[in-house]
């Protein structure tokens, strides 16, 4: 049967955030499949996956004509930031474009619109299936929503993320002594740290919030705390090469989004037998958090029930989940079966 001997794919940079580390892990299990793996970037990052050709492209809306001269058998867009640059090289390229395969990488449904631009953003939705063949889902319910939003019914799957493996050349990430609660991901809006820095004053204990990662939001969560008086209990030490091991050693992992696809925060905080609280932030959270015993999940705009849930796992004696095991050990292998049915 024919294969997708060559895959293209594109990134802006590699600290973007998951969307473009689960696009490395995904290309290097290509490659180490014997497969040739092209990604365009935006950015060079430190580190290049095993087998993979990176091809620096300052302006990504280039893309049409790198196609052009490297001739790959499929497209894969890694995330829903790029469907934008993906209906371009449609468009560009004609009836000479391969199969483009996309990843539903956020909310079909996000929670920063207002009326206009969610109509907007639903019209942009439904024209998918114009330029793409295929769209992939990370969880059967996020795979429904996608499905429903697009009118691509028939041409959506499910396959999960790869899993995040621990990085044995990973400095280990220093946390403050006593009860603390762990948020790990970009400081943006879209992410509402700003709601854990309030239900800090309020907490039952006097536990201290830890933030791993870096965004424009720094500035404002950092001026939040001093206002609340709790800046000495606030800890945003960056981004950090492999944060499973501060996960491990959290009380509590939260996730106080707006809105998202299919976090991968949650399930490795899961891997390693933390509980988590979340926000009703997507239709994949309740498939996360399958059980109380796993987590709780909170709605978004109850700041009550968020002070309640965190209470609840920072409370000593409390009993922690049983680890487990992450989904996608076999996404890469998934991935190319797909794309080969497509080529052929």
């Amino acid at each position: 049967m024919p294969e997708a001997r060559h895959i293209l794919s594109c990134a802006s940079a590699t600290d973007a955030g998951g969307v473009e580390r689960a696009l490395f892990r995904l290309a290097a299990g290509w490659a180490a499949a014997g497969r040739q793996v092209t990604i365009a970037m935006a950015a060079m990052p430190a580190e290049v996956p095993a087998g993979v050709e990176l091809v620096p492209l300052a302006r990504l809306w280039r893309l049409p004509g790198l196609a052009r001269r490297v001739r790959p058998d499929l497209i894969f867009c890694p995330g829903n930031h790029y469907t934008s640059l993906m209906a371009w090289t449609r468009w560009r390229l004609g009836r000479d474009c391969p199969s483009i395969v996309a990843k539903m990488s956020n909310a079909a449904r996000r929670g920063d619109h207002g009326a206009v631009v969610d109509r907007l953003h639903r019209g942009w939705l439904a024209s998918h299936g114009r330029f793409l063949d295929h769209l992939v889902a990370m969880t059967p319910a996020t795979a429904s929503a996608a499905a429903e939003a697009t009118g691509m019914a028939g041409r959506v799957g499910v396959i999960p993320n790869p899993p995040v493996a621990p990085r044995a050349d990973a400095p280990p990430v220093a946390l403050p002594p006593g009860p603390l609660v762990l948020g790990v991901g970009r400081l943006v809006r879209q992410k509402r740290w700003d709601r854990l820095v309030d239900a800090l004053p309020r907490l039952a204990t006097r536990a201290s919030l830890v933030i791993l990662g870096d965004g424009p939001e720094r500035e404002a969560l950092a001026a939040q705390a001093r206002a609340l008086g709790v800046a000495r209990r606030v800890h945003l030490p960056g981004s950090v090469a492999d944060p499973l091991g501060a996960m491990a050693r959290a009380p509590v992992l939260a996730l106080p989004s707006d809105y998202e696809g299919v976090p991968g925060v949650l399930r490795e905080a899961l891997s390693v037998g933390t509980p988590v609280v979340a926000t009703d932030c997507s239709p994949a959270i309740e498939e996360i958090v399958a059980s109380p015993a796993l987590g709780s999940v909170v709605a978004r705009g109850d700041p009550n029930a968020l002070v309640a849930a965190l209470d609840r796992w920072l409370a000593p004696g409390v009993v922690r989940p049983t680890p487990v095991p992450p989904p996608g050990a076999d996404a890469a292998l998934r991935y190319l079966a797909l794309f080969d049915r497509l080529v052929a």
